[in-house]
């Protein structure tokens, strides 16, 4: 099929190679525009770029879709379908009209659960223990058309999101190479979502990463690991801040939510249900990434000090 592919993360690159090799013809790609990343703040591609230009596919980065001569350009370039994943702008209805099969979607959540920016995030911070990916009819409105295809992932009780990302990556792909086909031939299902199931993941914010030790263990523990590898869980110690990499679930202690424990190699820190969070990896604000122990050598507890306090 003729293809014009938006998108433009790491996420989407995976779709991206396999739609190639299984022989479509890219008709062009859409990414968003290049961004200053760095100290230097140089003006970096997106990952989706540097994939399309390997195989010099025609690259647009447009600002808006909402540009009508950026609309007759997708419409002069005459895809059959669009595929979108992860692209980052919401598609306007007349970008919606204008391939004759459409326009799908892939979108790293078992729809209607977690609609929106972050669902593999959320998926990691709600203790799930079980996500996936969904192909969809898009149409107006966020996450909300009717589903084609399914493919649950199972989620480990250590799982980080970077993880996971992985692993959901590599089965978008295939979903999508399963439901192109599909599409083509006219039989392509259509599973409308039932939105009283809906459940939303907005944007990741600095105050998503805040650790509340009140809360129980498995809430620190599944917020570390659902902001790791970025943006990091943190909290404080001793007036700087503490961004934490890694955890552990570990025993049960008596004391005041946010108490820390340690015998100079272990770092773990009482929770609202009585239960230990481990510190495995750390970072003091302005320092670098570090094993827990080896923070503990210039940063050894007081008896009854608190983290976060």
């Amino acid at each position: 099929m003729r293809i014009v592919f938006m998108g433009t993360p790491v996420f989407a690159v995976e779709t991206f190679r396999r739609i190639v090799a299984d022989g479509h013809e890219i008709a062009g790609v859409f990414t968003q525009p290049d961004k200053p990343q760095g100290r230097k703040m140089r003006l970096t591609p997106s990952p989706v770029k540097l994939a399309a230009e390997e195989i010099e596919a025609p690259v647009f980065q447009p600002v808006t879709l909402r540009d009508p001569a950026v609309q007759r350009t997708i419409f002069n370039l005459a895809p059959q379908v669009i595929v979108v994943v992860a692209y980052g702008q919401i598609l306007p209805e007349t970008v919606l009209n204008i391939p004759k099969l459409g326009c799908i979607n892939l979108h790293a959540s078992l729809l209607p659960r977690y609609r929106g920016a972050a669902p593999i995030q959320w998926a990691v911070i709600n203790g799930e223990r079980e996500t996936g990916v969904t192909t969809m009819h898009m149409a107006r409105g966020l996450d909300t058309g009717d589903m084609i295809l399914k493919k649950a992932v199972p989620v480990g009780e250590d799982e980080t999101y970077g993880e996971l990302h992985d692993k959901l990556m590599r089965a978008g792909a295939r979903l999508i190479s399963e439901t192109l086909p599909l599409l083509e031939s006219g039989n392509a299902p259509r599973e409308p979502q039932d939105d009283a199931l809906a459940t939303c993941a907005p944007r990741i914010t600095r105050e998503t990463g805040l650790l509340d030790f009140t809360k129980p263990a498995s809430a620190a523990h599944n917020l570390v690991r659902g902001l790791s590898p970025a943006p990091g869980a943190y909290t404080d110690f001793r007036g700087k801040g503490l961004k934490v990499w890694a955890s552990r679930l570990s025993g049960v202690r008596n004391g005041v939510p946010g108490t820390i424990f340690s015998d100079g190699e272990a770092l773990e820190v009482l929770c609202g249900d009585g239960r230990c969070v481990r510190l495995l990896e750390v970072q003091e604000q302005g320092g670098k990434r570090m094993d827990a122990a080896l923070y503990l050598r210039g940063h050894r507890p007081l008896p009854g000090e608190r983290m976060g306090a």
